[in-house]
């Protein structure tokens, strides 16, 4: 397939990850899951907006009995990191003795995870992991142990699938990187 480029805001971009193969990557994921949680009936933990596409794809292809809920944390703007993790929705599920399954869209700096995961831990889980649809592993900052990643990426800025540049390019089905 040929990329195509975009113009989102004041940036080009053009085609990185095309839909077939984020969707074959998330089934291999999926599959990995199902195995890893067969008898322990996990709540799986959206990271809201930029995981809606993922969290959804990757359930529709899950086989044992989960339970799904959603939190909204927010550390972008721009196309930067801004270092500060702000919780803007919380969670509202017991999480204590539960298996989680934290699923994120990208994991570049770590900030959020990290903030995430101290104040889910805090919560005495029985277990917590990570699932993220990109890992940037250039970009962490943190010490985190991401046991779920469909994909590593250099550190370009990708949207698309559920990413965004200031709020635009969520709806995209394939990923695009920056070029300019």
């Amino acid at each position: 397939m040929n990329p195509r480029t975009i113009e989102i805001h004041d940036c080009k971009f053009d085609t990185y990850i095309y839909e077939d193969e984020i969707i074959a990557r998330i089934v291999m994921l999926a599959e990995q899951i199902d195995r890893d949680y067969a008898s322990k009936q996990p709540l799986f933990l959206g990271v809201l907006n930029g995981s809606f596409m993922f969290v959804s794809d990757l359930l529709k292809r899950i086989t044992i009995p989960c339970e799904i809920s959603f939190i909204r944390l927010s550390s972008y703007q721009d196309t930067k990191s801004t270092g500060k993790v702000k919780e803007i929705l919380g969670l509202t599920e017991v999480v204590q003795n539960r298996h989680v399954v934290v699923l994120e869209d990208i994991v570049d700096t770590g900030h959020t995870v990290q903030g995430l995961l101290q104040q889910l831990k805090a919560l005495e889980p029985a277990s917590v992991e990570v699932a993220s649809l990109l890992l940037k592993p250039d970009c962490l900052q943190h010490q985190l142990d991401i046991k779920y990643v469909a994909k590593s990426i250099p550190n370009d800025f990708v949207v698309g699938y559920g990413l965004d540049y200031n709020g635009l390019g969520r709806n995209l089905r394939d990923i695009y990187k920056i070029i300019s």
